[in-house]
């Protein structure tokens, strides 16, 4: 029998994912799609420098409220307290 019982089964350690390089990440969310309008390449790099300084906010306002509360992981809650104040509720 499975320590897990009948229901889920166990998801092991994860992958490599979690060690990613940020720039590489943000190369691949801002890739040009299909079906979309040509437009400039120039607009994908300037989206991904306001991105990158948008996320850089959140995350630091975020990671200052997990250390406020004395925690060591960062919480969807801490994300979403974070936007809040700045007007982008989720």
């Amino acid at each position: 029998t499975s320590v897990w019982g009948k229901g889920e089964k166990g998801r092991g350690k994860g992958d490599a994912n979690g060690h990613r390089n940020v720039l590489k990440v943000i190369q691949g969310v801002t890739q040009p799609r299909g079906s979309v309008r040509r437009i400039s390449g120039l607009i994908y790099e300037e989206t991904r420098v306001v991105l990158k300084v948008f996320l850089e906010s959140v995350i630091r306002d975020a990671v200052t409220d997990t250390e406020h509360g004395k925690r060591k992981m960062v919480t969807s809650a801490d994300v979403v307290y974070t936007l809040k104040p700045q007007g982008r509720t989720l």
